[in-house]
C-alpha cells in the first residue's frame, strides 16, 4: 500500500562575505607563506622556524608553506627571507551555512520503495530531466572509468546509494580533528547531497546521479559542525585532488572577499593580503588544471552582478581555470510538469563576466511557498513549492531537497564526467569545456549570457 509522507525541506544557500582569519589554539595564528616561484627553496622550512614560526604543511606543487607562530612580529620577519614572495593570514571562510533540517529518513524512504518502482526518487529528480540525462544514459554512457574529487565537507559512504561509489581509499580530510567521512550529529550532510547529484547509483532503489558509474573520492576541506574551512584546506585539497589523477574537481563552496579589504573582531586583512590569497588559490588551481583536472565550482548565491560588483571576489569559482555555475530552476514544477525548469534561481550570482555555464540547483516560487498547498509527487507529500529544489542523498541513509548553486554545480561535474566517459577516460580541461560549450542550449540572450554563461549543459547533445 502506498503510504503518504510528509516531507520537511532544506535550502541550502552559500552564506557569503562571512571571513575570519584562521587561529590555533592559544594566541597562535597561522600564516600561509608564499614563495616567489612554484617551488619551496631549500632550507625555506628551517629558516621559518628561525624566525618563530612552526611549520605545519608543505604543498610545494604551488610553493606554499603552512606556519603557526604566537609571535605578533612573525609574518613580517618571514616576508623578509630569501625566496619568499608574502606572509598572510591563513584566512577561514563560512562557505556554507550550517543548517539541521528535517528529512526524509532512510525508513521513510523504504516505505516508498516497497511499492516496487525502480529508481522511485528519479522521479523527484527534476534537474536530470532539464539537463537530459537519461537521453544520454540511452546512448549507453553513465560516467565509467572517471574520478571525480568532491572538495566539500564530508560525505555518508554508507549510504545505500553511494556506499559502491565512493574511493574510500583515497578520500582524506584536510579539517583538523575530522575524518573525510561525515560526522554524525552535525546535521544536513552538504557534501553527501552533492555526492549524490553527480554519482548516486542507479541501482534499482533510490536516487540516481548524472553519471552513475562515475567514481567519487571525498576531500575534506570545510568542517561538518559548521561549514568552515581555511585557505590551507582548500588549496591542499585542489593538489591533492589533481595527485590522484581526478579528472574533475566538484566545489560547491563560495565566499566573497573584498578587493579592497576587510576588518572584523579578529582583525584586518588588506587589500595586499586579499591579493595574495587569491594568487595562492590560483597558483592550486592552475595546477590542477595542468595536471589535466576540470575544475568546476558553484557561482555563488547572494544574487550578486559581477559585472559591476568590482569590489568582491567569489572564491573559488573566480579563481583562473575555474568553471563557474549558475543555477535555475522551476517555479511550480509539482503543480505543472511541463512548466520551465530553466527560470534563473532568485538568489544566482549573475554576470557575462562571472558565469560560464547554468545548471539545475533550485527555484522558490514564494507565492506558491505562502499558499500552503500540498503536493503529492512519486509518494511523496510536501509543501508545493519543496519540489522545486534539488532531490538527492543525505546522512544516515536519507534523502533531502536543497537549494543553491552548490546543488547546480554538481549537475555540470555529473555531465563533464559523461563527456570524458565518452572519450575513454582521460580528457584535457580545455575540451571538456568545448564540449560542454557546443552541447549547451543558449537560453537568455545569445551568446554569453548573464544569467545562463555559455547555456545550460545537456548531456544528450554532448553523447555523440
Amino acid at each position: 500500500m502506498r503510504r503518504i509522507l510528509t516531507l520537511a525541506v532544506l535550502l541550502a544557500l552559500t552564506l557569503s562575505q562571512l571571513a575570519l582569519p584562521a587561529s590555533a589554539a592559544g594566541p597562535a595564528r597561522s600564516y600561509l607563506i608564499l614563495t616567489q616561484g612554484n617551488n619551496i627553496p631549500p632550507g625555506l622550512a628551517s629558516q621559518v622556524e628561525s624566525q618563530g614560526g612552526t611549520v605545519t604543511r608543505a604543498i610545494p606543487e604551488v610553493g606554499v608553506l603552512v606556519a603557526q607562530s604566537a609571535d605578533a612580529g612573525f609574518a613580517s620577519k618571514a616576508a623578509r627571507l630569501g625566496g619568499v614572495r608574502s606572509v598572510v593570514p591563513n584566512v577561514k571562510l563560512r562557505w556554507t551555512q550550517p543548517v539541521a533540517p528535517v528529512t526524509l529518513s532512510a525508513a521513510e524512504a523504504a516505505a516508498i520503495e516497497a511499492d516496487g518502482v525502480t529508481d522511485p526518487f528519479l522521479a523527484l529528480q527534476w534537474g536530470h530531466t532539464a539537463v537530459k540525462a537519461q537521453e544520454a544514459w540511452a546512448k549507453g554512457v553513465r560516467g565509467a572509468g572517471v574520478r571525480v574529487a568532491v572538495l566539500d565537507t564530508g560525505i555518508d559512504a554508507s549510504h545505500p546509494d553511494l556506499a559502491g561509489q565512493v574511493n574510500q581509499e583515497l578520500s582524506i580530510s584536510f579539517v583538523p580533528g575530522e575524518d573525510w567521512t561525515h560526522t554524525p550529529g552535525t546535521g544536513f550532510s552538504h557534501g553527501t547531497h552533492v555526492a549524490g547529484t553527480i554519482a548516486a547509483a542507479a541501482d534499482g532503489s533510490g536516487a540516481v546521479g548524472i553519471a552513475p558509474e562515475a567514481e567519487l573520492v571525498g576531500v575534506k576541506v570545510l568542517s561538518d559542525a559548521e561549514g568552515t574551512g581555511t585557505f590551507e584546506a582548500v588549496i591542499a585539497g585542489i593538489v591533492y585532488a589533481a595527485n590522484i589523477d581526478a579528472d574533475i574537481i566538484n566545489m560547491s563552496l563560495g565566499a566573497v572577499l573584498a578587493r579592497s579589504g576587510y576588518c572584523d573582531e579578529e582583525g584586518c586583512v588588506s587589500a595586499r593580503e586579499v591579493q595574495e590569497l587569491m594568487t595562492a588559490l590560483g597558483r592550486a588551481t592552475t595546477y590542477a588544471y595542468q595536471q589535466g583536472t576540470t575544475i568546476i565550482a558553484s557561482a555563488g548565491n547572494d544574487a550578486i552582478n559581477g559585472d559591476k560588483d568590482k569590489d568582491g571576489l567569489h572564491v573559488p569559482s573566480d579563481a583562473p581555470h575555474v568553471l563557474s555555475i549558475s543555477a535555475t530552476g522551476p517555479l511550480g514544477w509539482a503543480l505543472d510538469p511541463s512548466t520551465d525548469l530553466d527560470v534563473p534561481a532568485f538568489y544566482t550570482n549573475y554576470g557575462r563576466s562571472v558565469i560560464d555555464f547554468a545548471a539545475p540547483g533550485g527555484n522558490v516560487d514564494f507565492a506558491l511557498e505562502e499558499s500552503g498547498l500540498l503536493c503529492f509527487v512519486a509518494g511523496a507529500l510536501a509543501p508545493c513549492w519543496v519540489f522545486d529544489l534539488v532531490f538527492s542523498t543525505i546522512e544516515d541513509g536519507g534523502y533531502g531537497w536543497a537549494a543553491g548553486t552548490s546543488m547546480a554545480a554538481p549537475h555540470v561535474s555529473g555531465v563533464a564526467a559523461l563527456i570524458i566517459s565518452q572519450n575513454g577516460g582521460s580528457m584535457k580541461p580545455q575540451h571538456v569545456e568545448r564540449d560542454l560549450r557546443a552541447a549547451a542550449d543558449d537560453l537568455g540572450q545569445p551568446g554569453n549570457d548573464p544569467f545562463y554563461g555559455k547555456g545550460r549543459v545537456n548531456a544528450e547533445r554532448a553523447i555523440r
